[in-house]
């Protein structure tokens, strides 16, 4: 004997009172409610969306400072010489990237020797108003004593020519007086170089002290680069005597009880 099943099919039907059915629909409360979840996945995707963006945009302009970088040391290390130097502007290719090459020396930790290194760094603001850098350092040469003696002799020679003043006028501007004061000041004591320069240092001796200097203000006039070490070196032992002097690794206090002859020496040992 075989059995057969009819298939129905089942549908939710309410009557209303005259007796007609009719199909049940989605509340108000139901509707709002799904709104409210297609509302908050939709905020998720536009967040990861965003967030995406943001990260591609930050990527680009990192792999922008990496090659305005990457240029600049290419540049600096197809240079047949190099010499200590600080230089800096904005990229023409990408004009939101600003960069920096500096040459300068420095002590290596490990052999105690003083090489010349090139630090060629880009910056950009990345989407959250940060400022970031990409930097690469690239060491150009270990010193020999001549080649430190010849940057030294440049440092003092560039430090000392900002320090001059060719008229009266330039130098009274600079004091805040005029032209009679500061010969006034020269028939005090005030020192020029032999060329007749005036030296900013000398007018802040005589300016601190209303041109009435002491004898001991007034021996602390510079009239050379010669004169200009020599006090460089002075404020470096005041400024703390157990401070490193990064050009012999020996602190400042060391440095009062050697003479020339064996700083000298020490500076040729750290080159081997």
């Amino acid at each position: 004997m075989s059995w057969f099943f009819k298939k129905r099919d089942v549908t939710c039907k309410s009557s209303d009172a005259r007796g007609r059915r009719k199909t049940v629909g989605f509340s108000l409360i139901e509707v709002v409610t799904a709104l409210l979840i297609l509302d908050l996945v939709c905020l998720g995707v536009l967040a990861v969306i965003n967030r995406c963006v943001t990260s591609s945009t930050d990527s680009v302009l990192q792999m922008q400072a990496f090659e305005v970088a990457r240029e600049n040391m290419e540049t600096l290390l197809s240079t047949d010489s190099v010499k200590e130097s600080v230089e800096y502007g904005t990229s023409d290719k990408f004009p939101g990237i600003q960069w920096q090459t500096v040459v300068e020396t420095f002590t290596e930790p490990i052999t105690a020797s003083i090489w010349l290194r090139g630090i060629c760094s880009a910056e950009y603001v990345d989407a959250t108003g940060q400022t970031q850098k990409v930097e690469l350092i690239h060491w150009l040469t270990g010193l020999t004593k001549e080649q430190l003696m010849q940057i030294m002799n440049q440092q003092d020679t560039e430090q000392f020519k900002a320090q001059l003043l060719e008229t009266v006028e330039e130098a009274a501007e600079y004091a805040g007086g005029n032209a009679e004061t500061i010969e006034q000041w020269m028939t005090d004591g005030m020192l020029t170089t032999d060329d007749g320069f005036f030296i900013k240092s000398n007018l802040d001796i005589y300016k601190s002290a209303n041109g009435k200097p002491e004898p001991e203000e007034k021996s602390r006039q510079i009239t050379s680069e010669a004169d200009l070490s020599r006090q460089s070196l002075e404020q470096g032992r005041q400024t703390g005597r157990q401070d490193i002097d990064p050009k012999t690794g020996l602190t400042y206090e060391e440095l009062e009880k050697k003479d020339v002859s064996e700083i000298w020496d020490l500076l040729k040992s750290r080159q081997k």
